[in-house]
């Protein structure tokens, strides 16, 4: 049975948990495949709020097993936390499989990522200070332990006093930190973590095979978004993996011949958090009323995104890069009381004119968006449940996005809550 990939194609925050959560009612694995606790997304059942990190959305489905695949990097002591905060609402999260090739973050993850950050200044990247980007620079330079590790403490140790000496005397020498002790970390995550995950932890992409050997339905969860990715994104403003709908196949262990959809996750309009070029930013009332209308602060960081015109150009970009098959438009809601909507259609610079995002970092930073502007509906859409229940304005607006982007809008948001959704196709 083949399998799909929900992807983000922004900058993150698309909403993806809830179209994720949507898409899973028919699955019955759901893979995380890459990124950590830096993503945070929000599902809202019957009015009640579960913020997710780690967990695949999929947790939510008492039929499902939600899996976190090789290409993620996970701080055990965080997920434990968002399992301890299912198991009093209720969820069973004794399904959860974590693989044993996904990389550890450790607590000089942290401490590096935070004194990095803060070196850099005014040239910071902004990070979430999570130890993400540290825990797959060791990855890369195979240093890195392993959720596996946590299996054979005499291994765990050893790795960990190598690891930790390097480490200490960069704190030390060059940020003028106190060192950590080995012996306090290894207690932690072998005394503390080991036991309540040992039962958990195996080998995922086995299980995702035999899933789909069976014939059964496999989602593919991304992190973060398309223009975070770290090949792809607006690098050096990216997160430290690869979100696009590739990594799905690294990060879970698979071929591209078993994907046959490609999901993309959209707002109608764009955020972002953090630095970066922001071609569509709205410095006015306009950006601060999506802000609050959107609720567009992160659920981990509690920071304000940046808010702006959807992009068509980021969006064409994406649909290549991910070979998106449709897109699932998100918070359509948040836009009810605007008398005109705009969407950028181009970009301009000295003369010439980008309808593909730009490929040299510094057109992408000064380059001018060029808008088609649009009725608004002012109408409130929170209702809607089918197709026939939206203004013209508004199924213009999703006719026109459409055109410009190339793929078929299938799924549409006009809320927060679980159902609060459409079905879109004609």
């Amino acid at each position: 049975m083949p399998a799909t990939v929900v992807v983000g194609t922004q900058w993150g925050d698309e909403g993806k948990g809830k179209f994720t959560d949507l898409v899973a009612k028919e699955m019955h694995l759901v893979v995380r495949y890459q990124g950590g606790h830096n993503a945070g997304h929000t599902i809202v059942v019957d009015g009640e709020h579960f913020a997710l990190q780690l967990v695949p959305s999929g947790i939510l489905y008492d039929h499902i097993v939600p899996v976190i695949g090789n290409g993620v990097v996970v701080d055990p002591r965080v997920l434990l936390a968002e399992l301890d905060m299912l198991d009093r609402k209720g969820v069973d999260t004794s399904r959860l499989r974590i693989s044993g090739n996904a990389h550890l973050i450790l607590p000089y993850h942290q401490e590096i990522d935070k004194v990095t950050e803060r070196r850099l200044g005014k040239n910071k990247i902004g990070t979430t200070k999570r130890g993400i980007g540290p825990a797959y620079a060791d990855k890369a330079s195979r240093v890195g332990l392993r959720v596996q590790d946590l299996l054979d403490p005499k291994i765990f140790r050893e790795k960990l006093e190598v690891v930790l000496k390097e480490k200490n005397a960069i704190l030390a020498k060059v940020y003028n930190q106190l060192p950590l002790d080995p012996a306090g970390i290894a207690e932690e995550y072998l005394d503390v973590c080991r036991p309540r995950l040992e039962s958990m932890i195996g080998d995922t992409v086995g299980l995702v095979h035999d899933a789909l050997d069976a014939g059964q339905h496999v989602l593919l969860e991304g992190a973060q978004a398309t223009f975070l990715d770290l090949d792809h994104g607006t690098y050096p403003y990216v997160t430290s993996s690869n979100p696009v709908a590739g990594g799905a196949c690294v990060g879970a262990g698979i071929g591209p011949r078993y994907i046959d959809r490609v999901i993309g996750i959209a707002k109608a309009y764009v955020t972002r958090v953090g630095a970066g070029p922001f071609p569509t930013e709205l410095h006015d009332e306009t950006g601060d009323l999506l802000v609050d209308r959107g609720g567009e602060f992160g659920t981990n960081t509690g920071r304000r995104r940046r808010t702006g015109w959807f992009d068509a150009v980021m969006l064409r970009h994406a649909v290549r890069l991910n070979s998106l098959s449709e897109v699932a438009l998100t918070k359509l809601d948040v836009l009810d009381t605007l008398d005109t909507v705009k969407v950028c259609v181009a970009y301009e610079l000295e003369g010439e004119r980008y309808r593909h995002l730009p490929y040299h970092q510094s057109v992408m930073h000064h380059v001018t968006p060029v808008y088609e502007e649009l009725p608004g509906w002012k109408r409130d859409l929170s209702s809607a449940t089918e197709r026939t229940h939206l203004p013209k304005p508004a199924l213009a607006y999703i006719a026109f996005l459409e055109e410009q982007i190339g793929v078929p809008i299938r799924l549409v948001g006009v809320g927060p809550g679980r159902e609060q959704f459409l079905h879109f196709a004609a």
